[in-house]
């Protein structure tokens, strides 16, 4: 197919999606959207669901423009149950989603700066402007079909948004100002445990995700679980089939003997606090080292959240060292030793390249070793160049979203990207 071709094909195909849709009025259509979080809360909500109900979900790895009508195109009368992802980050892009389908239940899993850079939604006002538009969009009440906005009460920008729906509002989160709530969290290599609670109810959950900030993913798919009627025994269940995607906070065999706590895919303040926190809190004899890539699409925040990471990086006292990838990287690394990590224990590099030496000189058998950064940082060359292979593209980001072990310039280097 030529370039020429691929936009009315879009819209060709936009067109009958919101046609085939039509076919399925009794479908219960939920809608995620948020700054973070929304893979795996799409994929929990997912897996609860289908304890009782043949439920589809969008595709993991397309861009929300194309996935939603070819997610449509998928349904079949079977299905009784449909999960949507509504990522944004261009002005006005959730009004063309919500042209082609609104939900009748939305979840809002968190706000932060990313995709505040001008060219996107230009300011964190600008975010939540933009993603409030899939709560003004569910059904009033009462109505006959009933609008539900499922609520991160952890969130202070969530809370705030609660007054763009009329929708009815359940808010989860880990205290008890929440509807249903978490407590008693822990975390080890199995997975994360804690105790779901509600006004009436208390109940044990095990999951497979692993870190703390997994529990707000399960908190949504639980209460989602109970919009629909699902049991416990039902919810439980679905929550423990749950297990890390690759490359995010997956658990894999590092370089020389050590343990990896792989999340390369992507990078936010939120995500990477969160990670943070999970190298802590899972047990190890060896040192926990952190290797940070930069975040992207932080706008005029970038500064100030590479720095606020740093800062916060410091008070972790369990963190034995961290590697800062990128001159963005430079702020954390400053910021961590200003907050009192020694300096002895903060190396800044430039590249991937340097990130790999540095780790050849301190990393032992049996150290937890944490990877993170954005997409397009492209931090999974350090591990390659630790494997032995050839890398020769030192660029701390690259336009290429496929992964750099299939990238036809990793040896060649920057000359050859177009």
């Amino acid at each position: 197919m030529t370039e020429s071709w691929k936009q009315p094909f879009h819209q060709a195909r936009r067109a009958l999606a919101k046609l085939w849709l039509r076919f399925f009025p009794n479908l219960t259509i939920i809608g995620v959207t948020g700054s973070y979080g929304k893979t795996n809360t799409t994929r929990a909500i997912t897996q609860v669901l289908s304890e009782r109900f043949p439920t589809l979900q969008t595709d993991l790895n397309l861009d929300t423009v194309y996935n939603l009508p070819i997610t449509i195109l998928k349904l079949r009368p079977k299905y009784q149950a449909l999960v949507l992802e509504y990522g944004v980050d261009h002005k006005n892009e959730m009004d063309y989603h919500l042209a082609l389908v609104r939900p009748s239940i939305g979840v809002i899993t968190g706000i932060n700066p990313t995709h505040s850079d001008p060219e996107l939604l230009g300011s964190l006002e600008g975010i939540i402007k933009e993603k409030s538009k899939l709560l003004r969009a569910l059904p009033r009440q009462p109505a006959s079909r009933r609008g539900w906005a499922v609520l991160n009460w952890d969130d202070k920008k969530v809370r705030k948004m609660m007054g763009e729906t009329k929708a009815k509002i359940i808010r989860y989160g880990t205290t008890p100002e929440a509807d249903f709530w978490a407590k008693e969290i822990k975390v080890d290599f199995s997975g994360t445990s804690f105790t779901l609670c509600s006004q009436k109810e208390k109940i044990k959950i095990k999951t497979g995700l692993l870190g703390r900030h997994f529990v707000l993913n399960c908190l949504a798919a639980a209460v989602v679980g109970k919009i629909k009627g699902l049991s416990w025994e039902e919810i439980k269940r679905g929550l423990a089939k749950l297990k890390p995607l690759p490359g995010r906070l997956s658990v894999e065999k590092g370089p020389r003997k050590s343990i990896l706590l792989d999340d390369h895919l992507r990078a936010n303040p939120a995500s990477t606090l969160a990670g943070l926190q999970t190298l802590v809190d899972l047990p190890t004899e060896g040192r926990r080292i952190a290797i940070l890539g930069e975040m992207g699409e932080l706008g005029d925040s970038a500064e100030k959240e590479h720095q606020r990471i740093g800062k916060e990086l410091a008070k972790i006292k369990k963190i034995d060292y961290l590697i800062s990838v990128g001159p963005l990287q430079k702020l954390t690394a400053q910021a961590a030793i200003k907050a009192g990590m020694g300096e002895k224990r903060v190396f800044w590099v430039e590249n991937v390249k340097e990130a790999a030496e540095v780790l050849k000189k301190i990393l032992c058998p049996g150290d937890l070793v944490y990877l993170k950064g954005s997409l397009l940082r492209h931090t999974e060359r350090i591990l390659l160049i630790l494997k032995g292979e050839k890398v020769g593209c030192q660029l701390v980001s690259c336009h290429n979203y496929w992964q750099c072990q299939n990238c036809p310039y990793l040896h060649s280097g920057p000359s050859g990207l177009k």
